[in-house]
């Protein structure tokens, strides 16, 4: 089990940071469904590790992390669509 949760602490990792490196690497955009998309996968990834290894700052700030990311696809699916 242990490694198990070690594993999806790596791949939330990856995750957040390849998001980061694609946006600032100018591949894709803040504000794409897919950097959220990356964003929240790895957010919610990482707070299963970090609830299991007891590390609550991380846990904390990985929900605020994956709390930003779903008010931005939200806000994504709710804007009209413009022409």
């Amino acid at each position: 089990m242990n490694a198990w949760i070690t594993a999806l602490g790596w791949i939330g990792s990856v995750a957040v940071i390849s998001a980061y490196a694609l946006n600032s690497l100018q591949k894709i955009r803040s504000d794409s469904l897919s950097f959220q998309l990356l964003n929240l996968a790895g957010a919610l990834l990482l707070i299963i590790n970090s609830v299991f290894k007891e590390a609550y700052p991380f846990t904390f700030i990985n929900t605020v992390w994956a709390a930003i990311a779903l008010v931005a696809i939200f806000r994504m699916i709710r804007k009209p669509v413009v022409k």
